[in-house]
């Protein structure tokens, strides 16, 4: 009997000392350079050790080609799926990008082995293998350990953490510190839910978290008797040389003090004048408002960090709405006030969410230009 998705379903229904020689392993793989690799990945490693037959079991497939598939994910509809590889195959292209495989081997009953193999394969057929991603709750890492978790004697009792809890944003912000524009494009998306702290179970969203959690986790039988749920770690993959891409050479911060010191200066010059730049309100209002319109739009999002984002206080469509009237410089008293008191309210919510890099800065640059209208449009 070997493990092919056409008689997957004949090996779960296999007698159960034909599970003696199977191991069933927890993968994982630390982060590489490309963007959606950036936060490491999971997957089981099913071997069998009479006739070396070895497969990854991987539910972070997906297909760059599906329609509309960037929509898709930022409104949180995007569907992975389960897919199954030889071990070897899905080694190399983790070697290839210079990141280390290691393998947890579980300490597991010959009953619970075909229990999970059962389940992967079930989860394989058509029907089943599509499932609604979710980053935080439902993806590559926590698939993984619910099968497991479901397929045991007993529960999993994991090691208390040490600590204060992290937040979601604080974990996403370990794995993105090389790359600012990527943590400033999540950080712009992500809303106060992203900055509470987490429980335990929902830091296995992140690779790193779970493995470190199943070294120390042990299995608590009925009866009260416990064993390791680890009988072995193995680095099956060495880290090797990352390839380095060149990203834009200038952080979110620099460009938002470019854009502050442009915007202060402007504001200097028309002071002096006593005139108002219209077409600079014009770049603002449209960037703010074609911005604002995405997070308007996120709110509905599928993604459940995204719903409650104060960011929108700054970026919002009623920029647009007002744009017409500013460059036509029409009387615009209402839209002054109403920028300086959402520009208030934004300050008052960083206290309890974190922004996206350089929104700081925005918010000055559009404070100078509610002081310059309000001085002279007298």
């Amino acid at each position: 009997m070997v493990f092919t998705a056409a008689n997957g379903r004949a090996a779960g229904d296999a007698g159960i000392e034909y599970y003696d020689s199977v191991e069933i392993g927890l993968i994982t793989c630390t982060p590489h350079e490309e963007i959606y690799s950036l936060y490491g990945h999971t997957a089981l490693r099913l071997h069998n050790l009479h006739n070396n037959d070895d497969l990854s079991f991987n539910y972070g497939v997906f297909n760059y080609n599906q329609p509309l598939f960037v929509l898709r994910f930022v409104f949180g509809k995007t569907d992975y799926e389960l897919g199954i590889a030889p071990f070897g195959e899905f080694c190399k292209y983790y070697e290839h990008w210079g990141s280390r495989v290691s393998e947890l081997v579980l300490n597991l009953t010959a009953v619970e082995k075909a229990r999970i193999v059962k389940a992967l394969f079930e989860n394989y057929e058509p029907e089943n293998r599509v499932y609604r991603y979710n980053f935080f709750f439902d993806n590559c890492a926590t698939r993984p350990r619910d099968i497991i978790e479901r397929g045991i004697d007993g529960r999993i009792v994991y090691p208390q953490p040490q600590g204060e809890a992290p937040s979601f944003r604080d974990m996403i912000h370990d794995h993105t510190q090389l790359h600012p524009w990527a943590a400033m494009g999540n950080d712009l998306l992500l809303g106060v839910r992203a900055d509470m702290s987490t429980t335990q179970r929902e830091r296995h969203f992140l690779p790193e978290n779970l493995e470190r959690d199943f070294r120390g986790a042990v299995i608590v039988a009925a009866d009260g008797t416990q064993r390791p749920l680890v009988a072995e770690r193995r680095i099956v993959v060495k880290p090797g040389i990352q390839p380095v891409e060149p990203g834009f050479p200038l952080s979110p911060t620099v460009c938002g003090i470019l854009l502050t010191v442009a915007a202060a200066a402007v504001f200097v010059w028309e002071w002096r004048r006593r005139r108002t730049m219209v077409w600079v309100d014009g770049v603002l209002m449209t960037v703010a408002g074609l911005a604002g319109c995405l997070l308007v739009l996120m709110l509905f999002s599928e993604h459940p960090a995204t719903s409650s984002n104060l960011q929108v206080l700054l970026l919002n469509p009623l920029h647009l709405l007002y744009l017409p009237s500013v460059v036509r410089r029409k009387k615009t008293t209402r839209y002054w006030t109403l920028l300086l008191a959402l520009v208030a309210l934004f300050i008052v919510g960083g206290l309890w969410q974190h922004y996206a890099e350089g929104m700081w800065f925005l918010a000055l640059c559009l404070l100078t230009r509610y002081w310059s209208h309000t001085r002279n449009d007298k």
